[in-house]
């Protein structure tokens, strides 16, 4: 069983504040607003290399006629961010490697796995809708987010969880 330590104690009154708890009742930092918002801006960026890169392929292939350059872009549209996607298994795209951000389980924390497809297509993909619809609609009831994982601060959690740690192990 992990030892309670006062979080302020640990990482300071700031970083305190944004201490969660996951489903099996271990804790974490919740990753900032900006750093959350640099990881997404990364990974969408990759989106569009990605979507750029595929659609200057189709361009340059003079066997292909504009419907199927159309359908090929579209499809470019979910590929990209699934194949993405792959790598973002360990909850640690370019955007969480560069902002020091990991997504995971809300359940316990562990690894997003085969839904790290889905979850970046869906925070590169629907995202930008959300926000837009968060903007000039008027809010919504609850915080967006997903109910099944959430972006963590690596080094803060890291330094809760060894502050945590039986002292025995």
């Amino acid at each position: 069983m992990n030892r309670y330590v006062n979080p302020v104690d640990v990482l300071g009154p700031d970083v305190a504040k944004r201490v969660g708890t996951l489903k099996n009742g271990r804790r974490y930092v919740q990753a900032g607003q900006l750093a959350t918002g640099m990881a997404w801006l990364a990974d969408f960026l990759v989106f569009v290399v990605g979507l750029v890169a595929g659609t200057v392929v189709l361009a340059s292939r003079p066997t292909l006629d504009d419907g199927q350059r159309g359908l090929g872009v579209i499809i470019l549209l979910v590929a990209v961010p699934l194949l993405y996607g792959v790598f973002y298994g360990t909850g640690r795209g370019l955007g969480g490697l560069l902002a020091g951000t990991r997504l995971v389980r809300v359940k316990d924390g562990g690894r997003v796995g085969f839904a790290g497809p889905w979850a970046m297509l869906v925070r590169v993909l629907l995202l930008p809708f959300v926000i837009v619809a968060v903007v000039f609609g008027g809010g919504v009831g609850s915080p967006p987010g997903s109910f099944r994982r959430v972006s963590l601060d690596v080094a803060a959690t890291n330094r809760l969880w060894a502050a945590e740690a039986p002292a025995n192990s």
